[in-house]
Order: C-alpha cells, then sequence, then structure tokens
C-alpha cells in the first residue's frame, strides 16, 4: 500500500497534529466526553476511508472540522440525548490555546453561537473562512458572532473581545 499524505503529512502527522482541534470542536458541540469521543475518531476514520485531497494544511484542518461538526450533527439526530459535562468532570479537555479560558462560558451558549465563536476565537478563523466550514452566508456569520458576542457576555460577565 502507497505512503497516502493529506497535504504532505502521514496519516499519524494529522492526528497528532488536528487531535486536539477535533476532540474541542467535538466536545464543545455535544458536551458530553464519551459521545464526543465516538466522533472523534469517525472523523479521523473518515479522513483515511475517503483520503481526499487538501490544497494545504488549512484545507485539511477546515475538513476536519466541518466532518466533525457533522458527525457530531449526525449523532444528536440519531440519539436525541445529550448528558452534561457536570457527570465527567475527570475527563478535563485540554483546549488548543491558552486563550480558551471562555470555554465553560461558551457551553452555556446554543450550538449555533458555540460553534461560531469557537471557530472565530480559539481557532483564529476569519468570517469568511468561518462561512465557508459551516455553509452559510458571511452575514450570518457576522450576525450570529455579534449575538454570540453579547450572550457570552452576560455569561462570562465582561468583555471578550
Amino acid at each position: 500500500m502507497a505512503d497516502i499524505r493529506f497535504a504532505g503529512l502521514r496519516f499519524e502527522q494529522v492526528v497528532k497534529e488536528y487531535n486536539q482541534t477535533v476532540v474541542a470542536v467535538c466536545v464543545i458541540r455535544l458536551k458530553n466526553w464519551a459521545d464526543a469521543e465516538d466522533c472523534f475518531q469517525n472523523t479521523f476514520l473518515k479522513l483515511h476511508q475517503k483520503s481526499p485531497d487538501f490544497v494545504d494544511k488549512e484545507h485539511l484542518k477546515a475538513w476536519l472540522i466541518r466532518v466533525a461538526i457533522n458527525e457530531c450533527n449526525n449523532y444528536i439526530r440519531k440519539n436525541k440525548r445529550l448528558v452534561s459535562l457536570e457527570n465527567h468532570k475527570n475527563n478535563a479537555v485540554e483546549f488548543p490555546h491558552d486563550s480558551m479560558d471562555i470555554s465553560w462560558a461558551l457551553m452555556e451558549l446554543d450550538s449555533k453561537y458555540r460553534d461560531v465563536l469557537y471557530l472565530y476565537y480559539v481557532e483564529q478563523y476569519k468570517v469568511d473562512e468561518i462561512a465557508n466550514i459551516l455553509n452559510k452566508n458571511s452575514n450570518t456569520i457576522k450576525t450570529t458572532l455579534k449575538r454570540g458576542r453579547e450572550k457570552l457576555k452576560q455569561i462570562y460577565g465582561g468583555d471578550i473581545g
């Protein structure tokens, strides 16, 4: 079997480089560690099975985020149940950036705000990039970002940026 590469990286390197991003997306989306693990595994399984071509690492990362969100959405539709992370405090998630001190506040928001705020503040995507990843209009993302900031400010109790 040939050495398959994704944006120049071997599969193991992709998992090592993007595992925290995919875990964070899944946990923020599902609020449940065990379910997030399932979606995490399915995301990388799809990468291995489909072996898509990527222009560069950013394209690869965006693809992984999109697939992780889709996996979580599918899981939610199939199971129609969510268990709070309160039951899983010992399974702490290490978010990929130090700036993620608002993670607890993000968990209080509806998923549409969580996704956009996470991609904007933690993954540091621009509005147009988020729109592309989420298959939404840029103006919709701007509005969601504005409303999400307002809701997050109420929860967090201060200015987030």
